[in-house]
């Protein structure tokens, strides 16, 4: 039950940004996760947090989830699930090796600039690779060519990289916020005027989308509140943001118990692509505002990302053999419906 006192009781709007949360990518891996926890007797290992969402992961762990830093910490013929922000290929190769049931739950948008590393690297090129350093997403992208790639985030770490001879491509962590990946994108386009760039950008589009919707409120709110956890890179640029575009007052918070008391007039509201729509809701019962809810929409996202093939097929592996087991016919039985329910639904 949320409760406030009288003195938080004054906001008078909230202008709820849409889209917010759950991108296609942590949909999938939080869904593909709990499909594990469901097939497996407990305990089921994840190769780092599945999202960088504290909620998310302490609800995993109620579960009999145990989240591990080093393949080698997983019993061997333990399942393995490895997690939404893509892994070396050597970790892959070694939770193959054990002997473990391995399910990958890379987002696919992640694949795309792991294959881009793959094919340039290849090809003879020096890729300058946009990223945070000790981001999980990051290390295993510079993993895939670490002899050819060279991670900046700023504009004077581009003037610092020397003139190469081979030709050179650009590409990004997916989680970046445009402002991040614009001015050093530029400063790389002019120092390399010849340089490759994919021919769709490599910054994810809920990424793109949240701080879109994020810049339409803003600058008319008088607080803004970020909801997601300090290790979410999207979500930290979703905050980073609305600080650039005026707002005097941001809160990034992992639920609305961590709001201060006291916000008044407009108040602004979104959430980072790996925080639960529950939380939103709760956040917005706390704030109450006496004008209601505003929801301002830049686009309707439908993309979606089926479950990995390999858990796919255990999936329907289960359902026949527990249809067979119950007398029924596998011939006419009803196919697993993934699509049908969203991964804040399992989650609750």
């Amino acid at each position: 039950m949320l409760t406030k006192t009288a003195e938080a009781a004054s906001v008078s709007k909230v202008m709820l940004c849409a889209p917010r949360g759950f991108c296609a990518g942590v949909e999938m891996a939080i869904k593909a996760l709990n499909a594990m926890v469901a097939a497996f007797e407990a305990p089921v290992y994840c190769y780092h947090e599945i999202v960088h969402n504290k909620l998310v992961v302490e609800n995993f762990e109620s579960r009999g989830v145990i989240f591990v830093d080093d393949i080698a910490d997983v019993p061997a013929g333990k399942p393995i699930m490895l997690s939404a922000h893509g892994s070396a290929p050597e970790v892959v190769e070694a939770a193959k090796q054990r002997g473990n049931y391995v399910v990958d739950a890379v987002c696919p948008l992640v694949t795309k600039v792991h294959h881009e590393v793959k094919v340039r690297s290849k090809k003879g090129y020096r890729i300058i690779y946009v990223g945070h350093d000790g981001h999980e997403e990051a290390v295993g992208t510079m993993a895939v060519a670490p002899h050819a790639i060279h991670r900046v985030e700023s504009v004077e770490e581009v003037e610092q990289l020397p003139h190469f001879e081979e030709p050179t491509a650009l590409l990004a962590q997916t989680t970046l916020s445009h402002r991040d990946w614009s001015s050093v994108a530029d400063a790389a386009k002019e120092k390399y005027p010849d340089i490759y760039m994919p021919g769709k950008s490599d910054l994810c589009f809920a990424t793109t989308n949240r701080q879109a919707a994020l810049l339409q409120t803003a600058a008319d709110c008088d607080a803004f509140v970020v909801i997601g956890s300090a290790n979410s890179s999207n979500t930290n640029a979703l905050a980073q943001l609305a600080k650039e575009a005026g707002c005097e007052q941001v809160l990034r918070v992992n639920s609305h118990e961590e709001l201060p008391e006291g916000l008044t007039g407009v108040v602004g509201v979104t959430a980072g692509a790996s925080a639960p729509e529950n939380v939103v809701q709760e956040v917005l019962a706390f704030l109450d505002p006496t004008d209601g809810v505003e929801q301002v929409t830049v686009t309707k996202e439908t993309e979606y990302f089926p479950p990995p093939r390999s858990l796919r097929n255990l999936l329907a592996s289960i359902d026949v053999l527990a249809t067979l087991a119950l007398g029924g016919s596998t011939s006419d039985r009803p196919t697993y419906q993934d699509k049908k329910v969203s991964a804040s639904e399992v989650l609750v």
